[in-house]
């Protein structure tokens, strides 16, 4: 597997952790998008990209958030047992798009992702920058 472009778009005002967001094309082929570069108390990481756990409610089986206490359609009390937690006994509140499945291959992605993420950053501070990031889509796609 082969990172062939990475694209980065960097957050204004990253007061907080998040840096910026980030797209990596593998192979020439296959695109992964919204991969979030981190702040963390050794530097940047990568968070990959994400989508937000819910829970349906057991009485009319509409999708609340994790945390609600009731169903936001029909106001029944939500169980509490529902929640899935993490090794540590957090409540997970996100679930993994899509993630490596070995050490070897988080690393690459790591390393490749905060060098291009360090490059951009020198980018922006020339005149006239613009972020590629927001061109993604702009490709010949093939038509069916």
């Amino acid at each position: 597997m082969q990172i062939t472009e990475v694209r980065i778009k960097l957050v204004e005002n990253a007061a907080e952790r998040l840096l910026a967001f980030c797209s990596i094309t593998i192979d020439a082929a296959f695109v992964v998008r919204d991969l979030k570069i981190i702040g963390g108390p050794n530097g940047p990481f990568v968070a990959m990209p994400s989508r937000k756990l819910c829970s349906h409610c057991h009485s009319c089986g509409f999708k609340n958030p994790l945390r609600a206490g009731y169903c936001n359609q029909c106001g029944t009390r939500l169980r509490d047992s529902q929640t899935q937690r993490d090794g540590d006994g957090r409540v997970r509140l996100y679930a993994d798009i899509a993630h490596p499945i070995n050490a070897a291959c988080r690393e690459m992605l790591q390393a490749r992702i905060v060098s291009e993420y360090e490059a951009e950053l020198v980018r922006a501070r020339e005149p006239g920058y613009v972020s590629r990031y927001d061109a993604i889509g702009d490709e010949e796609r093939p038509r069916h």
